[in-house]
């Protein structure tokens, strides 16, 4: 089986505060580059595997910077079309304790808000490729940028190549209306969904009664009845979710729950002191699409993307840059932080 897993969606320019620094207090900003789907290319470069990304940059110094910066890790960019006025900005203020961590967009206009599916070659994109991957933010950006995502799921899906998206339903891009109207329709060519209780409810419509993330409780037989419910209308192959219980913005726990239509496995629980919690939920997506392409079992895979992502929670960055050799010695149960020489 081809090992080549493609992305399509957006990548940015992230500005975060020094430290914990609030916003009121920063005389400047660290910059690193991101995005739910580039963040999936980059770890699945990570792993071993050749992860391809497809996306619209400015033809610029800063779209060439967030080249760069994936090439660094291996990805392929070769498809990545340059245009458009500007590359998307977020400022990340990240809280602590009691208080929440805060994005601020600046991404109208985009490069990748303006685009034209005739603008790629699918046949070439996909060429070599078993796993395409997307989410529910890139079709958020415009109605151009969903027509894009949905013509990549239908030529995916046309040459057999297994597909998944992660939900990622994002308040400030689009209505709940609007979200559930375009993810139910590019749902119908997705084999794996991926995405939490919240995501689950505002993209597509399903409930899951008796969760309360404010509250730091979980309760599984909601998610398992919101499952049944996706595997009835949409078929999907597989369903994950990251199950995040918000103890407070330093402390959660972390675990996953799959399902095949058959199986609910629920992964082993961690309890994550974070350092920077952004991209945890692509750190997952990458950990259960690269255990899918290996080979191993739903449970095993997911085992490996909620030991991936509790790992991410550690790192500075979008990026979660670990080995499989770091994850499978968590995955077997090393979590205790002791020095490695």
């Amino acid at each position: 089986m081809s090992k080549t897993v493609v992305t399509l969606g957006e990548i940015m320019m992230r500005l975060s505060t020094p430290g914990f620094q609030r916003f009121e207090q920063a005389n400047n900003f660290d910059v690193t580059y991101g995005g739910g789907e580039a963040n999936v290319a980059a770890a699945i470069c990570n792993y071993g595997l050749q992860g391809r990304f497809v996306s619209k940059v400015p033809k610029d110094s800063l779209g060439q910077a967030a080249i760069n910066h994936l090439r660094r890790y291996g990805v392929d960019t070769q498809f990545v079309a340059r245009g458009g006025d500007r590359i998307g900005i977020y400022f990340l203020e990240t809280g602590a304790s009691m208080r929440a961590s805060k994005v601020i967009y600046d991404r109208a206009g985009a490069a990748i808000a303006d685009v034209d599916a005739s603008e790629f070659d699918w046949d070439a994109i996909f060429e070599g490729a078993s796993w395409f991957h997307t989410t529910g933010i890139t079709p958020a950006l415009s109605d151009k940028a969903a027509a894009l995502t949905l013509a990549a799921l239908k030529a995916a899906k046309a040459k057999g190549i297994t597909t998944s998206i992660d939900l990622n339903y994002r308040k400030k891009l689009w209505s709940k209306e609007k979200a559930r109207e375009v993810m139910t329709q590019l749902c119908q060519y997705v084999d794996v969904c991926i995405g939490n209780e919240e995501d689950a409810d505002t993209s597509l419509g399903f409930k899951s009664e008796g969760t309360d993330v404010t509250k730091g409780e979980l309760n599984l037989d909601g998610y398992k009845s919101v499952f049944q419910q996706m595997k009835a209308k949409f078929g999907f192959k597989y369903i994950a979710s990251t199950l995040r219980e918000s103890h407070s913005a330093s402390d959660n726990g972390w675990s996953a729950l799959v399902y095949d239509g058959t199986e609910f496995y629920h992964t082993k629980e961690y309890e994550v002191r974070i350092v920077d919690r952004v991209g945890s939920g692509d750190s997952f997506a990458s950990g259960f699409i690269y255990g899918l392409v290996s080979g191993k079992s739903m449970g095993d895979a997911a085992e490996f993307g909620v030991a991936a992502s509790a790992l991410k929670h550690t790192i500075h960055g979008d990026l979660n840059q670990v080995t499989v050799e770091e994850v499978m010695g968590i995955v077997k149960g090393d979590g205790s932080g002791r020095v490695q020489r």
